[in-house]
């Protein structure tokens, strides 16, 4: 390993040293780390010369699945399922237990993808483009890094990047943006919270006001926020900018999502016991609405079940997965995901199988009714929720399923 340097991570300075690595054909990793008492790290992964992934910082996970997300959906359900088998077979599939972090388990899921043919090699480095700029946006917004250089003659890789100087003019060029917008003091990774929701809503359209108190909750980074809207970063950190200094928006710096923790998944469904106690059913309500989920919760609760709430439509399957509740009311309309799509998802997983699913909404129409039959819902309920209507459905499915 070689000795620790301060450097200024610029542009030109990541070109200087990709440069050298690529000359001197190195392979091993590039380790960055930042001064402050709450260090920072990041990783460059390298073989013979060239830029093969990159991981760490703040928000690792987020990122990860940030990445899944701005290409495919679909690539995104793939992760959340996990579809890994019970024990390693030393076939294309991988055992995530068996991954050792040494060797970048992101990037050992992309080669498994691309191995299986569950993605293109296009669309696996453009998972490692789009990483690689915002970690390269990440380390430019600190003012000095540390680095060290460990070898690795090891090393071997199925998926190398070819256009480094391009990724690095795309995350200098956010990062001017970014520091135009006056926001050089702001993370993209801050999570903006309303503060002051009423006097937002009178300063905003109502079209945006409806659009943004769903997503200003705390939960959401910028990056997150901008990929949801399918807009730049920089524009919507730039528009919430006014709100944050007048104080009506917080921002707040946030935990990553969970780290990858492997459990060997029990796919079967859940077996219910004929002695049913209320307390051991867990009802879950995926709804942007906070009000119908508010609703559905004194509803639930009043009849001594458990209740799941889940207002962000995009997180909703991997959230069921951890939890595994007993049944699943789902709201037809929402932003970036509807019912029919989620709905389909959750049947395409064996632990959901049988797992009554009642689509909810505020247009019971014959052709909404038939098309949530045919993606495999259970039911359908119309809103404004009955709580007499609510619980009959849980007693009709839930008891009768587990004494059948």
């Amino acid at each position: 390993m070689s000795s620790s340097q301060l450097i200024q991570f610029t542009p030109q300075t990541q070109i200087q040293l990709f440069t050298h690595l690529k000359r001197s054909r190195f392979s091993g990793r590039v380790i960055l780390q930042t001064e402050e008492e709450t260090a920072e790290q990041w990783t460059f992964y390298f073989y013979l010369g060239r830029i093969i992934y990159a991981t760490g910082g703040e928000h690792r996970m987020r990122r990860w699945e940030r990445s899944l997300m701005a290409q495919s959906m679909d690539l995104y359900y793939l992760w959340v399922q996990k579809k890994i088998p019970q024990e390693c077979d030393n076939s294309e599939s991988f055992c995530l237990t068996c991954l050792k972090e040494d060797v970048c388990w992101e990037y050992q899921v992309l080669c498994t993808w691309v191995a299986t043919q569950k993605m293109t090699t296009e669309d696996a480095m453009q998972n490692v483009r789009f990483t690689l700029t915002e970690i390269l946006f990440d380390i430019q917004h600190q003012r000095q890094v540390s680095y060290c250089v460990v070898p690795d003659k090891m090393f071997s890789a199925r998926l190398i990047l070819s256009d480094t100087g391009e990724v690095i003019r795309k995350a200098h060029e956010q990062f001017v943006a970014w520091q135009k917008a006056k926001l050089a003091d702001r993370s993209p990774n801050s999570l903006p919270m309303l503060h002051q929701p009423e006097i937002f809503q009178n300063q905003v359209p109502n079209d945006v006001y409806q659009v943004f108190s769903r997503l200003l909750n705390g939960k959401h980074t910028i990056r997150d926020i901008a990929l949801k809207m399918k807009r730049d970063m920089t524009a919507i950190a730039a528009y919430l900018l006014p709100h944050v200094q007048s104080g009506t928006i917080e921002l707040k710096q946030g935990p990553d999502f969970p780290a990858l923790v492997i459990p060997h998944i029990d796919n079967s469904p859940p077996q219910k016991n004929q002695n049913i106690n209320e307390q051991d059913i867990l009802v879950a309500c995926i709804d942007d609405s906070v009000l119908i989920c508010q609703t559905m919760e004194t509803i639930i609760h009043d009849a001594g079940y458990g209740f799941l709430s889940v207002n962000d439509p995009l997180r909703a399957i991997a959230i069921l997965l951890a939890r595994k509740p007993d049944i699943i009311f789902l709201d037809l309309v929402m932003p970036n995901a509807n019912g029919y799509e989620i709905c389909s998802q959750l049947r395409k997983l064996s632990i959901f199988k049988n797992t009554p699913i009642v689509i909810l909404t505020g247009n019971d129409g014959i052709v909404d009714r038939v098309r949530a039959k045919l993606v495999g819902s259970s039911d359908f309920l119309s809103k404004p929720v009955d709580g007499e209507a609510v619980i009959g459905l849980i007693q009709k499915y839930v008891y009768h399923s587990s004494s059948s």
